[in-house]
């Protein structure tokens, strides 16, 4: 959630851009679900949060 407020991001920018619902994004946030995308979603969210696969994968990871 720190990123996606840091890039003044809303979680329907986030499900949008990668084609989830806001609610799968919640998820994510607090950790109740890790994320399982195609490559074509993970590219998207790159894109989206400014970061590299690398860096989302380590953050996922402290969740």
């Amino acid at each position: 959630m720190a990123l996606r407020l840091s890039l003044d991001l809303t979680r329907a920018q986030i499900a949008d851009a990668v084609g989830v619902g806001e609610e799968k994004v919640a998820e994510w946030e607090n950790g109740s679900n890790i994320p399982r995308l195609t490559l074509g979603q993970t590219v998207r969210l790159c894109k989206i949060t400014k970061r590299t696969v690398e860096d989302l994968a380590d953050l996922f990871k402290q969740s």
